[in-house]
């Protein structure tokens, strides 16, 4: 059934975009409001040196995006989804644990603290100050309230906001993200739809932003029901190039960072198999020849996170608005998982 309001666009994509409507401004007050639960988490961190990032779903991508930016400064962080933690757990004495639900209330964080009962380094981050997660720990809260629509948009942009405040406690400068929350990206994407219209799969790939590609593989899999995952770089290199061809679309993320040069050659070599290539670019290098490029102002870290994702945001949506009559409603699933 196609569930659709007067202007024929699926109630589940008008839900999407009210929330894209306001997740820069709701990211923006997130990083402000921070300050001090931030500057805490900040603290523990310089305290224990180590960081386990424990999450479900975007939030799991989100940890895995920012991951590279907290070893960077020096924390040996690692993100793990709360279900392997469950059942083959790392030791959470001695390290900062911080556990991300949108909702607050997945049944993975209810089970880990009746289990665990957390620790003097355990922290949230929750969407919800009225949540579960938000009565079990010192919580980061992000601005505007529970995410209602289907697949992550806003809840990510938020998400990303808090770590930038805690990145920013610790000594990264957060002018760069902020400034590109300020003026969002607002690249066409005909071009890239017009590359991936014949497709029948998509993966998605980078090197430091493997943690993004992670969330948009989510977002492409959830919206458009067609197989999308994502494998890091050297992962995608090592084997599964085999599957490139014709059907299977390759996104790749590309940031100004060290690891530029070896996206570069995926891309090289993927555009080489006949697959169509889709780049987004914040690397400031050439496009590569043969990929469809969209590009951004040279970034990295969360400046180039924050570039790319409302214009992938807008790419998954586009995707499976052109595949599926009801995008936006799930059919198999539900906005918070209450089972394991």
């Amino acid at each position: 059934m196609n569930m659709t309001s007067n202007d024929d666009r699926p109630i589940g994509l008008q839900a999407i975009d009210r929330e894209m409507a306001r997740q820069n401004a709701d990211a923006i007050a997130s990083f402000e409001s921070a300050d001090d639960r931030a500057k805490a988490i900040a603290k523990s961190l310089r305290e224990t040196g180590g960081l386990l990032l424990l999450g479900m779903g975007g939030s799991h991508a989100v940890n895995r995006a920012v991951e590279p930016l907290y070893r960077a400064l020096g924390i040996e962080a690692i993100a793990v989804t709360l279900s392997e933690q469950l059942g083959m757990p790392l030791a959470i004495e001695g390290r900062t644990v911080l556990i991300t639900s949108q909702s607050g209330e997945s049944a993975e964080v209810l089970r880990w603290f009746s289990e665990t009962g957390g620790s003097e380094d355990t922290f949230g981050l929750t969407l919800e100050g009225t949540s579960f997660l938000a009565g079990a720990a010192p919580c980061l809260v992000g601005a505007g309230g529970t995410e209602l629509a289907f697949a992550a948009t806003r809840s990510l942009t938020v998400s990303f906001a808090l770590h930038l405040a805690v990145l920013s406690a610790l000594g990264e400068n957060p002018a760069p993200a902020l400034a590109v929350l300020a003026a969002p990206a607002t690249n066409d994407i005909i071009a890239a739809l017009a590359a991936f219209e014949n497709v029948a799969t998509v993966v998605t790939s980078g090197r430091r932003l493997q943690g993004l590609a992670e969330a948009l593989a989510l977002g492409l899999t959830e919206l458009s029901r067609y197989p999308c995952f994502s494998l890091e770089g050297g992962q995608l290199r090592h084997g599964p190039m085999e599957m490139l061809g014709p059907k299977v679309g390759v996104v790749l993320l590309r940031g100004n960072d060290a690891t530029a040069d070896l996206v570069t050659a995926m891309a090289v070599s993927a555009v080489e198999t006949g697959a169509p290539v889709i780049m987004f670019d914040a690397s400031g290098q050439p496009p590569v020849e043969g990929a469809t490029t969209l590009s951004f102002a040279p970034a990295t870290g969360l400046a180039a996170i924050f570039a790319m994702l409302p214009v992938a945001q807008r790419f998954m949506i586009a995707f499976a608005e052109a595949r599926v009559d009801n995008a936006g409603t799930p059919v198999r699933s539900t906005k918070i998982t209450r089972s394991e």
